[in-house]
This record gives structure tokens, C-alpha cells and sequence, in this order.
């Protein structure tokens, strides 16, 4: 029986968390997350997806500021663990921390490594216009994912994947994935693999800025863009003075004058790049719940009931 700590925090890492959970040959026997966190409009404290899946369960859990703490680093010492499975957890793991269980420390990355290293590997694919990515399994080291591979899994990438989908998708190919590396790695049957130094790149953290919709470019460009920030913080543009968020769009027929025009046409809300039209499918106004096609078309304070030049900034 493989006995393990499990650290993760967000809805990514619930998959395999479960996935250890119903193997008879694997113990999980504690669970790290970060600390709960004051979150929405009435800045409640929330729980971690990971803690709320992890207490349902009846498995301990703990909550470290900081693993950098000695009094943490000696009770994972002590417990002399078979293996830590590092899942999004949010937190820097020091050299006795990764040293500390005898198998290691495996993570489950949301890219085929070294392609997109750091913190926003989902957002980072779609948006560059990647056709592929992936799962990877690697035994953590003290770099930014930088640890030896043991295992990968890859998935295609559409114009229509969202990071949304993505998510979904690779936490599911993730989790068996991981479970499989583990029992080969204890029967000392698995080779690790140093990533290749050519293909690094990195997943810079994700600001608001960077979801600024920026109409000029190729439609294919603004398509990945909207995709990719679906759903935080969510793509946006001004219409006048108001703040849309599109999250899903289309491939429509024609072309525009010029770029960053929003009309209704037939039933449908078109906006103009600078190779051609898209057509919005989800998209939320200030104030606002999520909109769908039909409910765009028909919303009667909206601001494409006239034509409208779409901008940068608010007029």
C-alpha cells in the first residue's frame, strides 16, 4: 500500500485526487490546500475545491500558510510519506519538502513540457495557437517545472477549445495518467526522461490586461484571445462607454470596411476582424448574467441595437 499526501487546491486537481482515492493500492492519507480565502462580492470565506472534496471524503487536511515553516517541513519528514502528488497547489515547495517522501514528488502539468513552464499553461496554448497539447507527469525538482518526465498524454486543440474545456478535459486525462506513473514508479518500473533544453516556453501569469480584445488582428488571433480567457478574467471590449466580455465565438460569413465593428444582423451579433467577420455565442454586459446567441439577439438595452465601433478603451 503506497501511502501519500496529496497537495492541491483549485477544481483541476479534484480529478486526481479521486482517481488516487479508488485505487485499492494507494492511501492517501493527508491532503494540503491553501487557506481558505475571502472570495465575491461579499468577501465570504471559501473553501478550496480540493478541501471541500477532500473532507467529504474523511480525509484529513491541512491548510500551511507557507510550507517554508519548519514545524511543516518536520511533520512531513516524520510521516515518511511513500510519495507527495502535487496538483496546482499554489505553493513553492522546498528542497527537504521535495526530498522528504522516498518516492519524490510527482506533479501533474497542464502542458506537454518544456512547452509552456509556469503558471498559465491552458490559457497560454490556446491563445499562442497551438494545434496540441497535453498532460504531463514530472518528479518535481527545485526549477519552475523543470523536473524529469515520466509520463505524457495529448489532446488536440480546435479554434472553438476553450480554456474552459481545456480544463475539464485535461484534469480527466491527468488524473489516470498519474495514478498509472505512480504504482510503475514504485515497482521501480519507469525511466525518467530529461526534458530536452530546445522548446522551453513560459506561461506568463495572467492579468486583465492581456484580455483586452484587440480587433486589428488575424480572426484566427481574435478567436484564440476571446477562447483563451474564457472564462477569467474574460476577454473584453468597450461599446461607448460600456464593458462587454465575449467568451465564445464563431467563424461568420463577409468581411467589414474596417476592424472592431459590432452590428446585428438576421438574428445574429457580428463583430469585424481584420481578415474577417465573427459571430458572438456567449458574451455578458456590465451589471449582467452571462448571455446566450438567442438571448443576445433579443436584448433589448444592448449596445449593437445601431452599429458601433468597438474600442480599447471606454469612450
Amino acid at each position: 500500500m503506497l501511502r501519500v499526501l496529496f497537495a492541491g487546491t483549485p477544481k483541476f486537481a479534484v480529478p486526481t485526487l479521486d482517481a488516487l482515492l479508488h485505487d485499492s493500492n494507494i492511501c492517501v492519507e493527508y491532503v494540503l490546500t491553501q487557506p481558505d480565502r475571502r472570495s465575491g462580492r461579499g468577501q465570504r470565506l471559501s473553501e478550496s475545491a480540493v478541501k471541500k472534496y477532500a473532507l467529504q471524503a474523511g480525509i484529513p487536511v491541512k491548510q500551511p500558510k507557507t510550507l517554508k515553516d519548519p514545524n511543516e517541513i518536520q511533520w512531513i519528514k516524520e510521516k515518511n510519506f511513500d510519495a507527495m502528488v502535487v496538483v496546482a497547489y499554489g505553493q513553492i515547495l522546498t528542497t527537504e519538502v521535495l526530498e522528504s517522501p522516498r518516492l519524490g514528488c510527482l506533479n501533474v502539468h497542464a502542458s506537454l513540457l518544456p512547452r509552456w513552464r509556469g503558471a498559465a499553461p491552458l490559457q497560454r496554448c490556446i491563445e499562442a495557437g497551438d494545434s496540441v497539447t497535453g498532460v504531463t507527469i514530472i518528479l518535481m525538482d527545485e526549477g519552475l517545472d523543470t523536473g524529469p518526465m515520466l509520463a505524457k498524454v495529448s489532446t488536440a486543440i480546435t479554434d472553438r477549445t476553450t480554456a474552459t474545456e481545456l480544463h475539464d478535459q485535461l484534469a480527466k486525462l491527468g488524473a489516470p495518467l498519474l495514478v498509472g506513473t505512480l504504482k510503475q514508479l514504485a515497482d521501480s518500473d519507469h525511466q525518467l526522461v530529461q526534458q530536452p533544453a530546445e522548446g522551453v516556453t513560459y506561461a506568463q501569469k495572467i492579468s486583465t490586461q492581456h484580455a483586452c480584445i484587440q480587433w486589428g488582428q488575424k480572426r484566427s488571433s481574435v478567436m484564440r484571445q476571446i477562447h483563451a480567457f474564457n472564462p477569467i478574467p474574460g476577454a473584453f471590449t468597450f461599446a461607448g462607454s460600456s464593458r462587454i466580455k465575449i467568451f465564445s465565438v464563431q467563424r461568420a460569413r463577409g468581411s467589414a470596411p474596417a476592424a472592431g465593428l459590432l452590428w446585428k444582423e438576421n438574428q445574429k451579433i457580428l463583430i469585424s476582424t481584420n481578415t474577417g467577420n465573427l459571430e458572438v455565442l456567449e458574451c455578458q454586459l456590465p451589471g449582467g448574467n452571462r448571455l446566450v446567441s438567442e438571448q443576445i439577439s433579443s436584448h433589448q438595452s444592448a449596445p449593437w441595437l445601431e452599429p458601433i465601433k468597438l474600442t480599447e478603451q471606454p469612450a
